[in-house]
């Protein structure tokens, strides 16, 4: 159902513009390796859900060279990303009926959304990091085992800004990706993987520049600057992107095209549902870990090797293929919203209709089954625990992440279809 008065007013603000990329994609039809056709997206999705979770593992890997015991300092990193994810899954999950509608809505419109978006949800995140800050102790209380605690602080109030970063990267990548520019969340994901590198190879891993005395704070500012640097790496690209594409316009307009208060309403009527949603999912989440740290340093670092597992091999493809799908059923259900007219409140739709906008999802189920079921065979028998104690260099922690893993695994291919 779409809210009152959200077509009525794009209609009245672009009814006489034309809607360049439109009519671009119906003269020329794109090949199946473009990035706007479903394998060409789903390809550069991959290549940018890739590379954070492996610099996810390489960064365990060479804190636990530092100190093995504050390997699960770094999960405080992770924690934070899921509070910072109820943030990320309200109005950034609007994108894709929203900014994804290119049949209804014109070039400079999905612009402006898209920048009323990013504004909004780097505000929110800037505030996020401040709270983060100052209550570090707690969080530090709830997600950190007691032995490394007090060594763990100084971590949890670097990584806070992470929410700043996160928010503004999650902004960035979901309007893109509904604008059919999956190049630029990859950009970020290379940037961000290139600095991060190179900065823990020159100051955190074996072959540290000399003089240096590396410590998992290190690795904490080291992740905070890439992040950053990425954030608005990602940022500047989009930009020049958007400008660029309004200049190629037959009659340029800036109409729509800037961060507007309306624009923002248009986004919170689907998105609060979404946030509602992901603020009850999370905070179950963080309520179960809180639990497993309280039972003490090996469940703790056995939690954060399951997630790195989770993370990396799991979701990758998972994420990957929900950003690819989403996208293009965005533009399905803009395409059948104008026909059966934007001015209606309640359209009705027939089966035919409705199969033939979750039909990438259909795509993306099929490909994710093809891929999850046996990926969780193997790691159940085999993969869990050396992967783990790979990680963390513990027979016992390795043995416990693979009694966790044995547990849930089933739980992780209804998750990749419900995705």
């Amino acid at each position: 159902m779409l809210p009152k008065g959200d077509f009525e007013a794009e209609t009245a603000t672009s009814g006489n513009e034309e809607n360049v990329e439109r009519t671009q994609d119906d003269r020329i039809k794109p090949g199946s390796w473009s990035r706007k056709r479903y394998l060409g997206s789903l390809i550069f999705n991959i290549a940018a859900f890739i590379l954070p979770a492996l610099y996810g593992t390489l960064s365990k890997l060479w804190v636990a060279n530092i100190d093995s015991s504050l390997v699960v300092t770094t999960d405080a990193y992770t924690y934070i990303g899921v509070v910072v994810e109820v943030l990320n899954e309200g109005l950034p999950r609007a994108a894709w009926n929203v900014i994804g509608d290119k049949t209804n809505r014109s070039l400079a419109e999905r612009h402006g959304i898209s920048y009323t978006l990013i504004a909004f949800q780097t505000v929110l995140g800037f505030i996020m990091s401040i709270a983060f800050v100052a209550a570090a102790q707690q969080f530090a209380d709830a997600f950190v085992p007691a032995q490394v605690r007090e060594a763990s602080l100084t971590y949890v109030r670097i990584s806070a800004f992470s929410a700043l970063s996160s928010a503004m990267q999650y902004a960035v990548a979901a309007a893109t990706r509904a604008l059919d520019l999956p190049d630029v969340p990859l950009v970020i994901s290379i940037v961000q993987f290139a600095v991060n590198i190179i900065l823990d190879m020159a100051i955190i891993s074996k072959y540290h520049a000399p003089g240096l005395t590396p410590s998992v704070n290190n690795q904490a500012a080291n992740q905070l600057a890439c992040n950053m640097v990425a954030a608005f790496a990602g940022l500047a690209y989009f930009l020049i992107i958007t400008i660029r594409q309004r200049r190629m316009e037959p009659t340029p307009s800036r109409t729509g095209a800037r961060v507007s208060f309306a624009w923002l309403k248009v986004l919170v009527r689907p998105g609060v549902f979404t946030f509602l949603e992901s603020a009850i999912r999370n905070a179950l989440y963080l309520w179960l870990v809180s639990g497993i740290i309280a039972m003490g340093s090996d469940y703790a670092r056995a939690w954060g090797c399951f997630n790195t597992i989770r993370w990396g091999l799991v979701m990758v493809p998972v994420q990957a293929l929900e950003a690819t799908s989403l996208t293009f059923i965005g533009h399905a259900w803009g395409a059948w919203r104008r026909t059966v007219g934007a001015e209606k409140r309640h359209p009705t739709a027939t089966i035919g209709q409705i199969r033939g906008i979750i039909r990438p999802a259909l795509i993306s189920c099929a490909i994710a089954l093809t891929h999850e079921v046996p990926l969780c065979l193997f790691l159940s028998f085999y993969g869990a625990r050396r992967y783990a104690h790979w990680i963390s260099g513990s027979v016992p922690v390795s043995l416990i992440t693979e009694k966790m893993w044995r547990s849930i695994d089933w739980c992780y291919i209804f998750y990749a279809l419900s995705t």
